[in-house]
Formats: C-alpha cells, structure tokens, sequence
C-alpha cells in the first residue's frame, strides 16, 4: 500500500467518524426535541406541573 493511498485511507475514515458522531448527536437532539411533553393545559385535563414553561 502507498503512502497516498494510506494518506486518503486515513482522511477518509477521519470524515467518516466525525459524520457519525454529527449524525448521532443530531439523531439525539432530535429525540429531544420530539419527546417534549405539551406544557399547555387542554380542557377537560389536569394542570400541567410547570406551567410556566
């Protein structure tokens, strides 16, 4: 193997790790963001516990 073909190996794998650490935490801050309870009261149902949210 050549050292540009280790060279290119290298940087490849480097802009794959860090694309999957990006992918992973935008996966978790999406996650957030969808499991957020609804801080305003309905009718008919029971106050929230913040309700200043």
């Amino acid at each position: 193997m050549t050292t540009a073909t280790q060279k290119r190996l290298a940087i490849a794998a480097a802009i794959l790790g860090v694309a999957l650490v990006i992918g992973a935490n935008a996966h978790l801050v999406i996650a957030a963001f969808r499991s957020q309870p609804d801080c305003a009261a309905r009718p008919g149902a029971a106050m929230p516990a913040r309700p200043a949210c």
